[in-house]
């Protein structure tokens, strides 16, 4: 299913009737907030999904208390949910829901986890919310079309740099991305830029997002670990396709995203990056 966030001047009159869904996103991610931080550095029980991947009690009360309020607030949604699956995707709004995007560094007990909540309307993410309640005494970035983004309330915005030689760069699952064949060209993408760091997760969004950081290249990703972001990146000024250069869908599993001043720049170095040969591998 193909989705759209790029239409970012398309209509922005639609920002005002967004609102009220994103304000109750925001509502559920703070119930979800209230859920972590019960079980937050406790000794919770793990199991395995069938990738291996880790899940917790959290995880699941997370995810229900996030469908229960989004549900009373607006009962003919869908649902998308990491730990709940599918219900009603069809809809014409449909909410993407990471409870804790993160969970082994949950589980670990360090604070590098976020709740992610994205509204997809008509094909097109419309809200974006990622919190990250135990990182720097909480941090809540929002957004909705047209209406700008915010961190912790705050309007922000990307940068202004438009070369790669004052780029600071991030870059996550780094190793998913050094077994591409293309890996040379991002290793002179590496050598170019003024700085490269790794930060992960929603950090390095959030910093995109914010103008502390000016591109992001990762892989093995799934949407619902950027949906949110990915409208909260659009709507401060900063563009975001898979490495590729295509637009995000429900199976994207790679992402570049840019202050969008350099988004020509940095897709001179992934022209051979290919997201069928190249993108991960379940």
């Amino acid at each position: 299913m193909p989705i759209s966030i790029s239409d970012q001047d398309k209509d922005k009159r639609v920002s005002e009737d967004y609102r009220p869904y994103l304000e109750t996103a925001i509502q559920a991610a703070r119930a979800a907030e209230a859920v972590i931080a019960r079980y937050y550095h406790t000794d919770i029980d793990i199991t395995r999904k069938a990738d291996a991947s880790p899940v917790t009690v959290a995880d699941i009360e997370c995810e229900r208390v996030i469908k229960a309020t989004l549900s009373e607030a607006f009962p003919d949604h869908g649902f998308y949910g990491e730990e709940l699956g599918r219900e009603s995707i069809d809809a014409d709004y449909v909410w993407l829901i990471d409870p804790i995007d993160g969970t082994k560094s949950f589980v670990r007990g360090y604070p590098m986890f976020s709740t992610q909540i994205a509204l997809l309307h008509q094909g097109e993410l419309v809200v974006g919310v990622s919190n990250a309640p135990m990182y720097n005494n909480g941090e809540l970035a929002a957004a909705a079309k047209g209406a700008g983004a915010t961190l912790n309330g705050a309007p922000i915005a990307v940068s202004d740099v438009d070369t790669i030689a004052e780029t600071s760069l991030s870059m996550g699952n780094i190793g998913a991305l050094g077994a591409s064949p293309a890996w040379a060209d991002i290793g002179r993408l590496v050598g170019d830029v003024h700085r490269i760091r790794g930060y992960g997760d929603f950090f390095h969004y959030h910093l995109l997002a914010g103008g502390a950081l000016d591109a992001v290249i990762e892989s093995d990703l799934n949407i619902l670990d950027i949906a949110a972001l990915a409208v909260i990146i659009r709507e401060a000024g900063g563009d975001v396709t898979t490495l590729g250069g295509d637009p995000l869908d429900l199976e994207s599993r790679t992402l570049l995203a840019t202050n969008g001043r350099l988004r020509e720049a940095v897709n001179a170095y992934l022209t051979e990056w290919d997201d069928t040969r190249d993108g991960p591998r379940d």
